[in-house]
């Protein structure tokens, strides 16, 4: 039997980590003395740093800035998630446990920090699950360019179209889509109608609303 891969974005899929990262921000501006656009979270979600501060929050164009500012945001997420637990997405992790290993071989493909991932995979005993990990620290173009998802599929040794990738975001349905990768969006972070122009191949609440019988005749 023919092995496929399965990406999964990470934040939104697999971790319920809006409210962390929100804080996050906000803690940042605070730092900062700067203002947080009214709509900058929902604008931003799924997106790099170095894209959120300078095109989303008008914070500065200086790369050097948004580098610093950029990892300061992600060490406050992780100092809150210490403190008070990264939360799992709903069905993620029984998803994962019902994903059999002869069939899906199984990688991360997201825009956050790899320290970020390994937390959450430490506090929640997710390693057995994933061969790997393409994070923001592997890719030099964010999302919608498929560059951390066709970097996801050479953690498994399979070609982008034996490849399903699992997102929450638009854009991420559109990298995967460019990657030639089957789709399957979740409505966990943006409703239905935001992801109808994109076609994808499944469109799902959350991974509890999944089962992998319908993600394996994706492929038949």
């Amino acid at each position: 039997m023919l092995i496929r891969g399965a990406i999964f974005d990470w934040d939104g899929v697999i971790v319920d980590s809006s409210d962390l990262h929100l804080k996050g921000w906000e803690v940042l501006a605070n730092e900062l003395k700067l203002a947080l656009p009214n709509d900058h979270f929902e604008k931003g979600f799924g997106k790099r740093n170095e894209t959120i501060i300078p095109q989303i929050l008008g914070w500065s164009k200086d790369p050097a800035q948004i580098n610093h500012w950029g990892k300061r945001k992600e060490e406050i997420y992780r100092e809150l998630g210490n403190k008070d637990g990264i939360k799992l997405a709903r069905g993620s992790k029984d998803f994962l446990k019902q994903t059999p290993s002869s069939i899906f071989r199984c990688s991360i493909g997201t825009s956050t920090e790899r320290k970020n991932v390994e937390l959450a995979i430490s506090q929640h005993d997710l390693s057995k699950y994933f061969l790997g990990a393409a994070c923001s620290e592997d890719v030099s173009r964010g999302k919608p360019d498929p560059e951390v998802f066709l970097e996801a599929a050479k953690i498994l040794s399979i070609t982008p179209k034996n490849c399903v990738v699992f997102e929450d975001s638009p854009h991420g349905i559109e990298a995967a889509k460019r990657a030639g990768m089957k789709t399957v969006a979740l409505t966990t972070t943006h409703p239905s109608t935001t992801f109808m122009h994109l076609n994808p191949d499944l469109l799902v609440a959350s991974l509890a609303d999944l089962g992998i019988d319908q993600v394996e005749k994706l492929f038949s």
